[in-house]
């Protein structure tokens, strides 16, 4: 999907002062817009009907009434172009992996984010990442360690380096910079694992390594 500046944010957050620092902060970034901010699920339904698609959701875990996680499949299926970051205080495994395997494109622990590390959290997801705390990454890498694949011989080994690094988050442009290669020759390999592995999206590729199931 192509991104259009500024990015329309949706802000779902029930802790008033974290909502209000968010929207303060982000609404005054260049590369974003608030076009939604609101305390509950609930909230942010009655909102969709009156505005614009948002491009990325900041999305409470713990939310009165529906869930943040409780919302990600339909949220997912009434907006399959929006990206959908949870977050939450705290990085509980089980809550990691089932945000994941409903379709979350990142997971981030408030206390250990800073308001430009929700920044680039956001910018990251933009470019084809994932946006996860370094706690729930390491928590989410211990699940499905030490085999990122179960099909092993279907990769070669360059294509088993640039999964690795996919799923511990990296997007694009970092995997080529790791790896000392081209954002063009990563993302050809990119569409090389989406084809071989049967997924059309990186939530769907992070959704079955939680799973152990690629």
């Amino acid at each position: 999907m192509t991104t259009s500046f500024p990015i329309r944010l949706a802000i779902v957050e029930d802790d008033a002062r974290v909502r209000e620092l968010l929207c303060e902060y982000l609404g005054h970034q260049p590369e974003f817009t608030c076009i939604i901010v609101v305390d509950s699920i609930e909230a942010l339904w009655e909102e969709l009907g009156l505005s614009l698609v948002p491009r990325v959701i900041l999305l409470d875990v713990s939310l009165p009434g529906q869930t943040g996680i409780q919302a990600l499949p339909e949220l997912k299926k009434r907006l399959p172009d929006s990206d959908i970051i949870l977050q939450t205080m705290h990085d509980d495994p089980e809550r990691i992996f089932q945000a994941l395997r409903a379709g979350a494109t990142g997971y981030v622990i408030k206390n250990a984010t800073s308001l430009p590390q929700y920044k680039q959290a956001i910018l990251d997801v933009l470019s084809g990442g994932a946006a996860l705390s370094p706690s729930v990454a390491r928590k989410a890498l211990q699940h499905f360690q030490p085999r990122p694949t179960q099909q092993p011989e279907l990769l070669s080994a360059r294509e088993q380096e640039v999964l690795q690094a996919l799923t511990e988050g990296l997007s694009e442009k970092q995997v080529a910079a790791r790896l000392a290669l081209s954002p063009d020759t990563v993302h050809t390999y990119v569409k090389r694992l989406y084809d071989k592995l049967k997924v059309r999206s990186r939530s769907e590729l992070l959704s079955r390594a939680a799973k152990g199931d690629l």
